[in-house]
């Protein structure tokens, strides 16, 4: 397989990592996809991409204004690797780029239409879901959710990279995803069928503990590996181990993504968010979250726990940071797209059917420390993660 070059990619790379320096192999566009999609050889391949103004993606007029760094990005490592080479080395066809309107929010589904480069307005259904084998979206706000259902009725494969930088390219995007499947997996089966998780989280040098509910169910992962026929979408960078709670129960924090400086302290009851305490920063932050909560109960509901699996450098963006070994986040809204039962028919408003990523890691959530993660199955109890790092036991199941 040739290979393309691109001039600020075709080095090596070495980040600071939550686990010391990490260097990474230099990006290679054609090895990414080849090994995320597989087959791959005949499929017809797309861009989609978000802006305010779809209409800007017209002569890509967007690349010169001020802003869109993610799209310009996407055509910059995408559009242009495919077209400068990319799409013969693969045996790929098509290539082209549409645009639809940013939806504001993770996860909220995607409007019915977009536009084309030439400003012909599409239908996104008849123009790219049903004609294209492979969809890559790189957008502001993640699509995982809603591409996730168009692909399971339409039939394509694909991937999410919401978020995309220099740093995720440069190292997210440059590992062996067969590696990274591999060693999702083992950590996957060994931590499968788990009864409960523990959180314990440090707050102005107070501990609070959430308990997440399992009931023996089947860990899941994101492993970055598309394989086959069906329709699936990868979430890249990937690397991660998932649970969707059945229930939870205590307190954990919240330090504001739109807000840093704010923390609150949440409660939940029955699986659910039913209060916010305000602990430091700006109080009209925390009133604005609980009003949300009130008029719209469901945006409050526990849709995931996940793990990180990786080792990688902070980039600022939660579809890589969350991926860190180490790291843990729970979600909070939508959970169909990961198996679980809430549907964006479910909540009082449109607008508010997300699923939202909280994040912690010590380079994001500098207030909050997480001291311990224990892990129970049946008579078994594991620390499997303390002080933002992976404990012997956790590091035992990659052997």
């Amino acid at each position: 397989m040739s290979t393309t070059t691109y001039p600020s990619m075709n080095v090596e790379h070495t980040y600071p990592t939550l686990e010391g320096e990490r260097t990474f192999p230099a990006f290679d566009l054609e090895q990414l996809l080849s090994t995320v999609f597989d087959p791959i050889q005949g499929c017809r391949v797309c861009m989609l991409i978000d802006l305010d103004d779809p209409g800007k993606v017209t002569d890509f007029a967007f690349l010169k204004e001020e802003g869109y760094p993610v799209q310009k990005k996407a055509y910059e490592v995408f559009y242009k690797g495919l077209h400068e080479g990319g799409l013969d080395a693969l045996g790929l066809t098509g290539g082209e780029l549409f645009a639809y309107k940013t939806t504001g929010g993770s996860n909220l589904d995607l409007p019915e239409t977009g536009v084309a480069v030439d400003g012909t307005e599409i239908n996104l259904a008849e123009h790219v879901y049903t004609p294209y084998d492979l969809v890559l979206c790189i957008s502001d706000f993640s699509a995982t959710a809603p591409l996730t259902a168009h692909a399971k009725k339409y039939g394509f494969r694909g991937s999410t990279m919401h978020g995309l930088n220099d740093i995720i390219v440069n190292s997210g995007l440059s590992v062996n995803y067969e590696e990274v499947s591999a060693e999702a997996e083992k950590l996957r089966s060994g931590l499968t069928n788990a009864d409960k998780v523990e959180i314990d989280f440090e707050v102005q040098g107070n501990i609070h503990t959430l308990s997440l509910i399992l009931n023996g169910q089947e860990a899941q992962k994101s492993h970055g590996l598309c394989h086959g026929l069906d329709p699936d979408i990868a979430n890249l960078p990937a690397g991660e181990v998932y649970f969707v709670p059945e229930g939870a129960e205590g307190i954990f924090p919240m330090q504001y993504e739109e807000d840093p400086d704010t923390t609150a302290l949440q409660t939940v009851r029955d699986g659910r968010i039913v209060d916010v305490e305000f602990v430091s920063g700006n109080p009209e932050t925390v009133e604005a979250h609980k009003a949300k909560l009130i008029s719209d109960p469901v945006t409050g509901e526990i849709g995931e726990l996940g793990l990180g699996t990786q080792i990688l450098p902070f980039c600022g963006a939660d579809i890589q940071d969350e991926k860190t070994f180490g790291t843990v986040h729970v979600a909070t809204g939508r959970s169909d797209h990961l198996g679980g039962h809430l549907v964006p028919e479910m909540f009082a408003e449109a607008g508010n059917a997300s699923h939202d990523d909280i994040l912690f890691h010590p380079k994001k959530t500098s207030h909050i420390g997480v001291k311990q993660v224990r892990w129970y199955k049946g008579d078994q109890v594991e620390s499997i993660i303390e002080d933002y790092a992976p404990t012997a036991y956790m590091r035992g199941l990659l052997d």
